[in-house]
């Protein structure tokens, strides 16, 4: 029989993971055409972020809106999930402070709460992810709850 070989890449099972799991994703910088596809994707066309004229700023440099922050933190943390994501079920979402085109982000996560569904074929983890720039700033926490698959038997 031909060994099996091991997929790289594939997320973790809910047994994997215990409360106090810390981990962090790899690195990803903003930029000024990541702004404009997601401006243009979303129509989310507040001049804030789709008028290049500053003049009349309080903020200095490119702001990017805190959804495309959150959006590449779940892209950070797919790896994590990836085919053993059941389900997004909730998240409180915090956005801590500016975010601008040429920061570096990642994501730190921690496993806060671990429990087994009513049923006990698949489990359940909460954890605190914040999304911090290259200056160790933290720009947004949220605490998603998802449903992960169980390890196969």
């Amino acid at each position: 029989m031909k060994d099996a070989l091991h997929i790289v890449g594939r997320g973790f099972y809910f047994e994997d993971l215990k409360v106090g799991f810390k981990f962090r994703t790899h690195r990803r910088t903003i930029t000024e055409s990541d702004l404009a596809s997601f401006v243009n994707l979303t129509w989310l066309t507040e001049e804030l972020f789709a008028v290049t004229d500053d003049s009349g700023r309080v903020l200095k440099g490119r702001p990017v809106p805190g959804a495309l922050v959150y959006s590449f933190a779940e892209g950070l943390l797919l790896p994590t999930m990836q085919d053993t994501g059941l389900a997004f079920l909730n998240a409180e979402l915090d956005v801590k402070g500016p975010t601008f085109v040429g920061d570096t982000i990642h994501v730190e996560s921690e496993v806060i709460e671990h429990r087994l569904t009513s049923k006990g074929d698949r489990g359940l983890v909460r954890f605190a992810n914040r999304v911090v720039n290259q200056k160790g700033e933290a720009l947004i926490g949220y605490n998603p709850l998802r449903m992960l698959k169980r390890k196969p038997k």
